[in-house]
């Protein structure tokens, strides 16, 4: 059994970790932590884990995660890295969800985040935890920080294109839409039911902190400096992420972007290349750990459109985590995640 420790285990990713991994016939959740809501049972908060978990909350302590072999970070920025240093040299396994080591750019990291980076060394050790592309750095990584879930969504509806060298990496524009729990469980205004519903707004679209990430993991698959337009919406439902993705073709024959991409996503057990002329949608994936594709090259012009779909609450986030897990302890990739998108 794989002993875990879960720090931030009242959030929407971090209930959505204890879900999943209620299910997961190799883990054994040893630690939930909240300062919040210390000595507060599990269920008592989120009654559809009841018969699950007996444990309550706890305040994180080093002492008591170092007893994990795994420990999950669900937290915001600036928590993993105060703690990570001390349970990486234990020996303990982690898997950070938040973004404290996604850009490898430190400089970069804190004029976005607004934070000193208080271990940079760990940065540069961390492996980013983006499956489809990092499988085989995940097996051995002392620390993985997962992608986000705009990138996610992004990076896979771009890899073939890029990694391929087919469309003017200068020119790529990502136009995506994110359910209200994007943006946390905390008390906001903005994410109010009566500011969100019946209306739909972009937002950061002079700069998104998700942007120097994806650009990262687009520039890598390009092997250059890509040049993004990356543009959020907010949308009236709780869950999934819609991304619309442009670019254009270097050359106008048709290079079968279809095949490409089914080539490229055969063997990924988590991304489905849709027939030719689908239009996925985001309840397909709703409560799944799939990314669903669609390729179109309208009216057969230069421009082609890649239609991603998430759940980003589980392949953008918690589901994600479990898949890096599974890899880092050698277990099938699919284990625990077996989960079949909720309809309606």
């Amino acid at each position: 059994m794989i002993r875990v420790g879960i720090v931030g285990g009242t959030g929407y990713t971090g209930v959505e970790l204890l879900r999943i991994l209620a299910s997961h016939p190799q883990v054994q959740v040893e630690v939930i932590t909240s300062r919040s809501e210390e000595g507060i049972p599990v269920a008592d908060m989120y009654p559809n884990l009841r018969g699950h978990y007996d444990l309550a909350y706890s305040v994180p302590d080093v002492e008591r995660l170092a007893q994990c072999d795994v420990v999950f970070f669900a937290t915001p920025h600036g928590v993993a890295m105060s703690m990570a240093p001390e349970l990486v040299a234990r020996g303990v396994r982690i898997i950070d969800l938040g973004a404290d080591f996604r850009i490898k750019d430190v400089p970069l990291w804190e004029k976005w985040y607004g934070l000193e980076h208080s271990c940079p060394d760990l940065v540069e050790k961390a492996v980013y935890g983006l499956p489809e592309v990092n499988r085989e750095a995940i097996r051995e990584a002392a620390l993985v920080a997962c992608a986000g879930c705009y990138p996610t969504a992004t990076q896979l509806g771009y890899l073939p294109l890029l990694e391929n060298a087919l469309v003017d990496h200068r020119r790529l524009i990502a136009d995506c839409k994110s359910g209200v729990s994007g943006a946390g469980r905390g008390a906001n205004v903005g994410t109010l039911l009566c500011e969100t519903s019946e209306s739909m707004k972009a937002y950061g679209a002079s700069g998104h902190r998700h942007l120097p990430e994806i650009r990262q993991g687009l520039s890598n698959a390009a092997g250059r400096p890509v040049g993004l337009t990356f543009v959020p919406h907010l949308t009236p439902m709780i869950r999934g992420i819609h991304a619309t993705l442009y670019s254009v073709l270097k050359d106008p024959v048709d290079p079968g972007l279809q095949q490409l991409f089914e080539e490229r996503y055969a063997n990924e057990p988590f991304v489905d290349v849709m027939p030719a002329g689908s239009h996925p949608e985001t309840r397909s994936v709703k409560g799944s750990n799939v990314c669903r594709i669609s390729v179109h090259r309208p009216q057969n012009d230069d421009t082609v459109v890649v239609l991603s779909v998430i759940d980003n609450l589980v392949k953008g986030a918690s589901g994600q985590a479990v898949q890096v897990m599974n890899i880092m302890f050698g277990l099938e990739e699919t284990e625990g995640l077996r989960l079949v998108g909720l309809m309606p």
